[in-house]
C-alpha cells in the first residue's frame, strides 16, 4: 500500500507551563499542508520491521518513528506479521514541520487497512499517542486544536486553503532544546493578525536568540509584498510565509527566487498550500 504522509503548520502554539509527568502543556493549532511525505508499506508472514529510506540522514532503526509505529500496532493489535517500509522523504526532518510524526501516523492507517482490523480514529490516535505527542492529529489529518501535550484534539473547522512558502535554513532545531530554552525565563511571542484569528509561537523567543539567522529572515519576509503574515514552524528551524491572494500565483515564484538569492542557495524552500479538511 502506497500512502502519503502530509506535512503541518502551527498557526497558534502557546507553551502553558510544565506537567508533573515531565511534558509540556501546550495548545496549538495544527494545520496540514499538501508537502508530503510518501510511504509504501507491505505486510507478510513473519516477524519484523525494516525501513528503507531515500534520505540516508533519516535512521532505520528503531528511533524511526514509523518504526515505532509498526511496533505500537503489532503489540496494541496482538498480531504477527512482518512489515517492511519504503519510506521517500519530502519533509526535512528537525524543521518544526512534523515529518516524523506524520510518517508514524500513516504507518498506523497503512497497516489498519492491509490487516483490515479496522480500529477506526480513536483507537488509532490512542496507539499514537504512545508514539509521539504530534502523532494522533496526523490519523484524521485536519485543521485541529490539540491540547495537553498535543495528544487532545478538537476539530478546528473548516478553514480557507492559503499558499504558503516554506523556508527552512540548512540545520536543524532539536525540539528537547527548544523546550527546556523556552522553560527557562521565556519571552512570549509577539502575536500577529491572521483575519480573525491571532496567530503565535512561543518557540520563536528562545529559538530565535539562539539562531540568528531565523529572525532575520522572518523580518525580511515581511518587506516582501506578496506577503500576508509569517511565523516559524513549530520548535523550527523551517519559517512558513502566508501568501496574500492577490497575483501570488504570479509573484509567488519570485519570492522564493529572491529569498534563495538573498541567504544563499543552501536554504530549503518549498511552495505548497494548507487542506482545509
Amino acid at each position: 500500500m502506497t500512502i502519503q504522509a502530509n506535512a503541518k503548520v502551527n498557526l497558534v502554539l502557546r507553551i502553558l507551563g510544565k506537567r508533573t509527568d515531565g511534558y509540556h502543556e501546550i495548545e496549538t493549532l495544527m494545520v496540514p499542508v499538501t508537502l508530503a511525505d510518501e510511504l509504501e508499506v507491505v505486510v507478510a508472514a513473519g516477524t519484523g520491521i525494516t525501513i528503507a529510506c531515500d534520505d540516508p540522514s533519516v535512521p532505520a532503526d528503531t528511533s524511526n518513528l514509523a518504526w515505532r509505529a509498526a511496533e505500537a500496532f503489532a503489540r496494541e493489535s496482538g498480531l504477527t506479521f512482518r512489515t517492511s517500509i519504503i519510506l521517500r522523504k519530502r519533509i526535512p526532518h528537525g524543521a518544526g514541520l512534523g515529518g516524523g510524526s506524520s510518517d508514524a501516523a500513516a504507518t498506523l492507517k497503512a497497516l489498519d487497512a492491509l490487516l483490515e482490523t479496522k480500529l477506526g480514529d480513536k483507537a488509532l490516535e490512542k496507539i499514537a499517542a504512545t508514539i509521539g505527542s504530534d502523532v494522533p492529529f496526523f490519523i484524521q489529518n485536519k485543521p485541529s486544536w490539540c491540547r495537553g501535550r498535543g495528544e487532545l484534539l478538537e476539530a478546528a473547522g473548516q478553514l480557507p486553503p492559503t499558499k504558503l512558502l516554506l523556508i527552512k535554513p540548512p540545520f536543524p532545531v532539536s525540539t528537547a532544546w527548544a523546550y527546556q530554552a523556552a522553560g527557562a525565563g521565556r519571552r512570549p511571542s509577539e502575536p500577529q493578525r491572521l483575519g480573525g484569528l491571532e496567530i503565535c509561537n512561543d518557540f520563536e523567543g528562545p529559538v530565535f536568540q539562539k539562531f540568528l539567522l531565523l529572525p532575520a529572515i522572518k523580518s525580511w519576509l515581511f518587506e516582501q509584498p506578496e506577503v500576508d503574515a509569517a511565523m516559524m514552524s513549530g520548535s523550527g528551524s523551517t519559517l512558513f510565509a502566508i501568501l496574500r491572494g492577490n497575483a501570488m500565483d504570479l509573484d509567488r515564484p519570485g519570492l522564493a527566487a529572491r529569498a534563495t538569492e538573498r541567504f544563499g542557495g543552501s536554504l530549503w524552500v518549498s511552495e505548497c498550500s494548507t487542506l482545509s479538511s
